[in-house]
């Protein structure tokens, strides 16, 4: 959407997710002229759209609004694995912890071997202060990954 075109950071800089949301602009601009009035039509993000966007978000560290975004995504493509360990990660970042945790247990239950998923798993549940219960998760993330037990 173009309501994050003029959207700033606390420093002043431009969000890195300002062009990402006002491309559309430059859209069909045959099909505006054909209609005749002159007038643009709103038109909705396309998941992939908004999954750029939510990218973009997360990597300049807005975490809670990356997490609505993917949240949607994930809710309208909930097989994609991706997108929910980058929620996931979101949510972790932005301190939602047991959103975290529930997202990180079902891409574990999707994909049983992602390694990165076992370790933020760990990681969510230490910082929650089950250690007991993150230590199995760190193991699982170390051996998937080939690193030793002993780290």
């Amino acid at each position: 959407m173009s309501t994050r075109f003029n959207s700033y950071r606390p420093d002043g800089e431009p969000t890195a997710d300002r062009w990402a949301g006002a491309l559309h602009l430059f859209d069909d601009l045959d099909d505006l002229a054909a209609a005749g009035n002159g007038v643009p039509v709103p038109r909705e993000e396309t998941a992939a759209e908004r999954w750029e966007r939510a990218e973009l978000l997360f990597e300049e560290k807005g975490y809670a609004e990356a997490a609505r975004l993917l949240a949607g995504i994930v809710a309208e493509f909930p097989e994609h694995v991706a997108a929910r360990l980058l929620l996931a990660r979101a949510y972790y970042h932005s301190a939602q912890l047991r959103r975290a945790e529930e997202e990180l247990r079902t891409v574990i239950d999707r994909d049983p071997v992602e390694h990165y998923a076992h370790l933020m798993l760990g990681r969510t549940l230490e910082r929650q202060g089950r250690n007991a219960e993150a230590a199995p998760w760190l193991r699982m993330a170390g051996a998937f990954s080939g690193e030793s037990a002993s780290n």
